[in-house]
């Protein structure tokens, strides 16, 4: 199988995590999420899913088709919308009051907080 550059591929978002389950460590790639690779150490596991996501890439081009984007490479506008339930609104609404802030500050607020 032909192998593209990992630098090609080395924008992607990975990430390696411990598997109880399967006692080994697992990695991901966030723009191709069936993909996964496990192995008894983090960079092993990390190196797979790289050769792995290298070779998935040859093998979309090699097709015509389209390759993910990477996310970091993406364009974000910074708003995006979201439907909550009506009493979620309200009870939002109520709390961004009490803070003397817009709904959109509040939440704002409340997500970064999380990060």
């Amino acid at each position: 199988m032909a192998r593209t550059q990992t630098a090609d591929v080395s924008r992607y978002t990975y990430r390696v995590t411990w598997s109880v389950e399967d006692n080994e460590f697992v990695a991901t790639c966030a723009e191709f999420p069936s993909l996964s690779w496990l192995a008894d150490s983090q960079a092993d596991a990390l190196q797979g899913v790289v050769d792995l996501v290298a070779d998935t890439v040859a093998d979309l081009r090699a097709e015509g088709e389209s390759v993910p984007e990477p996310l970091s490479q993406r364009s974000y506008s910074g708003k995006f919308n979201l439907r909550v339930g009506e009493s979620l609104h309200r009870r939002l609404a109520i709390q961004a009051a009490e803070e003397h802030l817009s709904l959109n500050q509040y939440v704002v607020r409340r997500l970064s907080e999380t990060s």
